[in-house]
């Protein structure tokens, strides 16, 4: 199983199943509502590696999402396009697209037993626009 992100803006950002570990897709309502709340929030949470460039290939799209992470609210560019495609013999799992996605935390970490560091990113569809969200599934490509 293999797990895409491609962000739009800007400028393009990809990741792909080489350096994104995991991803977790979460629908947040109010725990204490009685009924369907409109109090929506949809989270991405995705863990990988920051991978360094061998042999004069470019490096990963890694450092784009740390830059993307600082860019102020009252910038348009604060908000992307996000795509996360969850891949598994060559099937498309899961398509998740945020339209209006922003930063909520960015990490990176660095060990110098592993030669190599990891990231994790978590990015919101923007609130007031949740039900523009989609979920796809189910198809070859």
């Amino acid at each position: 199983m293999g797990i895409r992100l491609t962000i739009e803006g800007a400028e393009t950002i990809s990741l792909d199943e080489h350096s994104i570990q995991s991803c977790k897709f979460i629908t947040d309502t109010p725990d204490d509502s009685n009924a369907r709340s409109t109090d929506v929030v949809n989270t991405m949470i995705l863990t990988g590696r920051i991978l360094t460039a061998v042999d004069g290939d470019a490096a990963d799209d890694t450092m784009k999402i740390a830059k993307w992470s600082v860019v102020r609210a009252e910038s348009s560019d604060s908000y992307r396009k996000a795509t996360v495609e969850i891949v598994s013999a060559n099937q498309i799992v899961r398509k998740v697209h945020f339209p209006n996605a922003f930063v909520v935390d960015y990490q990176e970490s660095y060990g110098d037993a592993e030669g190599i560091g990891e990231f994790t990113l978590v990015i919101r569809q923007k609130k007031d626009k949740f039900e523009l969200t989609t979920i796809d599934g189910g198809y070859s490509f």
